[in-house]
């Protein structure tokens, strides 16, 4: 194993890091207060490709590793958590497109959605499917060269601001072998936006209920075959779960260097609260924690690149893990803050508000016990606990 950095790896990380702190810190306040979608950033983020991540190249991307995203996530998520998290979603959804998708298809959407001009949704969860996502009730009825689509998806990142919908649909049985993957322009008539969600954190991003109405979508729009959807939203979530945990690692370790400096500071008693062992304590478990949860990552991001039979496991533990101690050390951050870490002129609050929701999405926390489980009773245990 090798735990230090190459080159070039190194060079994805500085320049997204020049990225958080240039174009992202500044802004994340203003953007989280008045609920500003930035999309300009976005199309400066995809001059960089950070919008086409580990996309390939012929499709517009820049084919970086499922690692290797992760350095370039964690840093952006630095500066903003809400708006890097969105950029997560977005690269998904691409991905999905660009490895499943017709020449047609890719060569019309690819290049625009890489370069950040236009943007993307997922769209699996419905209001009567979370969890059990594989009971999801939106059907696509063939009719000739096209699908009618009725139904709807709920909590939708970006919706109403996005340019396409990657939705997953009934074409079939109940269960996860009726489900069919189908690229949605978002302007298709019959689509109907809900209002933007009043949310405690993601406000940097809008969230919306989608309805389709006799939506009408070429076949040729659809990813892969039909039956095949539901395959393919759980490999892109594998993606997507180890994306979100290098989110929550970017704000944690934001929050970290905060407290560092803040305790430094402060003064209580005639002495810096750093001085107490107890801030000292606190400290050292908070950056255990944290490179804890990034290795953790790594090591389920190689597993994904390397396609390992266990890769959906480690993703999980890598998720739950991350998440929940990320969102504890931004917890502990507003501690050693005091009042000031309660109050929005400090940016801890934010940070805090922004990881609550990374043990939810992406596959709840106990959903990510389930899989892990479910692997440890089985036959295939692998390398899980070797």
């Amino acid at each position: 194993m090798h735990y230090e950095l190459n080159e070039d790896q190194v060079a994805f990380q500085e320049t997204a890091r020049k990225f958080a702190e240039t174009s992202m810190a500044p802004h994340a306040a203003r953007w989280d207060a008045e609920h500003i979608f930035p999309t300009e950033l976005f199309v400066e983020a995809g001059a960089l490709g950070f919008m086409s991540l580990y996309v390939p190249e012929e499709d517009g991307g820049i084919g970086l590793s499922r690692l290797d995203s992760t350095l370039v996530i964690e840093e952006l998520a630095t500066g903003c958590t809400s708006t890097a998290a969105y950029i997560s979603i977005h690269n998904m959804a691409l991905n999905m497109l660009a490895r499943n998708g017709s020449a047609a298809l890719k060569a019309y959407w690819c290049e625009a959605l890489a370069s950040g001009h236009r943007l993307a949704s997922y769209c699996l969860t419905e209001p009567g499917s979370g969890s059990d996502a594989a009971s999801l009730s939106t059907r696509a009825d063939r009719d000739g060269d096209q699908y009618i689509i009725n139904g709807s998806k709920c909590f939708i990142s970006g919706a109403g601001d996005t340019d396409l919908l990657i939705t997953m649909v009934r074409t079939g049985e109940p269960g996860p072998r009726g489900i069919t993957c189908v690229a949605i322009p978002a302007d298709t008539a019959g689509i109907h936006y809900g209002k933007a969600e009043e949310k405690m954190g993601w406000n940097s991003q809008p969230t919306r209920t989608v309805t389709f109405e006799n939506v009408k979508v070429p076949i040729e729009n659809r990813l892969a075959e039909e039956g095949q959807g539901f395959k393919l939203a759980m490999e892109a979530l594998d993606g997507g779960r180890i994306n979100i945990a290098a989110c929550s690692v970017g704000a944690a370790r934001a929050c970290v260097e905060l407290s560092s400096a803040y305790v430094q500071e402060r003064k209580q008693f005639d002495r810096p609260v750093a001085d107490f062992q107890n801030t000292q304590f606190k400290l050292a478990d908070m950056a255990t924690q944290l490179v804890a949860s990034r290795q953790m990552i790594r090591l389920a991001a190689a597993k994904l690149d390397q396609g390992s039979p266990d890769r959906a496991s480690f993703c999980a533990m890598a998720k739950r893990f991350a998440t929940d101690t990320c969102f504890s050390i931004c917890d502990e951050a507003i501690q050693l803050h005091g009042g000031y870490g309660y109050i929005r002129e400090y940016p801890i609050e934010r940070y805090f508000r922004d990881t609550r929701v990374h043990r939810i999405l992406e596959g709840t926390n106990e959903i990510m016990r389930l899989v892990i489980a479910r692997q440890l009773l089985s036959e295939r245990r692998g390398t899980l606990i070797e």
